[in-house]
């Protein structure tokens, strides 16, 4: 597990269906160690720290592994690091195997998994396209934030050392099959909601979505 790179950006004006507006969605690649702060990377900011960036959202990291899917799927987008707004484009931080809550050490910073990023119309605007935000759930590539247990500097071919998890927990997998599905499994959300980490906004829609399987199994 490695980091691949280390991807930066200011937020800049996009136009998009009528509307304008400021997005930190476009990230460049960068060379060298950059100091990882509690809300963001040293040269990163974020546009609207209501759903991006911030103390649970310091950093998004997305799977090197997903860009082949995307460019099979996008043959005309050339999809450098960095292409879907990702801080860290990473090695062997796959969905299906990390947990909300667990905690590695890259660099000399220590990092903790929050939550899968759940796409913005943002998203269709940098891609210029209005099925992007579908196509993006629909991959189940969501990637997941970071949140800053312990500033430190980061760099292109650090390793993610795994240092703890929690327990109970659910891997980011799980909780995009929660969050997306039309008929999640029940089983599976009362396990949700016990997770301690669990933002509350998140735990009121699983909550929610319990309470109408369970009336859907009683009928």
């Amino acid at each position: 597990m490695r980091l691949v790179s280390l991807n930066i950006g200011l937020p800049r004006v996009l136009a998009w269906k009528g509307a304008t507006f400021k997005t930190g969605i476009f990230k460049k690649p960068v060379d060298g160690r950059i100091m990882l702060r509690q809300t963001n990377l040293d040269g990163d900011r974020q546009a609207d720290l209501s759903v991006h960036g911030g103390i649970g959202k310091a950093v998004y990291a997305y799977s090197s592994e997903h860009y082949g899917y995307w460019r099979l799927k996008l043959p005309e987008e050339e999809l450098p690091w960095g292409a879907f707004g990702e801080n860290f484009t990473t090695e062997g931080l796959l969905e299906s195997g990390v947990c909300m809550g667990d905690e590695y050490r890259v660099g000399s910073a220590v990092v903790r998994v929050t939550t899968p990023r759940l796409p913005c119309f943002k998203l269709a605007a940098k891609f210029r396209r209005e099925d992007m935000i579908k196509r993006f759930l629909d991959s189940g590539f969501s990637g997941f934030y970071f949140s800053v247990m312990q500033e430190g500097e980061v760099g292109v071919g650090d390793a993610f050392e795994f240092l703890t998890g929690e327990v109970p927990s659910l891997t980011i997998a799980d909780f995009n099959h929660l969050y997306t599905a039309h008929d999640p499994d029940l089983e599976l959300l009362k396990r949700a909601v016990e997770v301690k980490s669990l933002p509350e906004s998140w735990r009121e829609r699983f909550q929610a979505r319990m309470e109408v399987a369970v009336e859907k199994h009683q009928i």
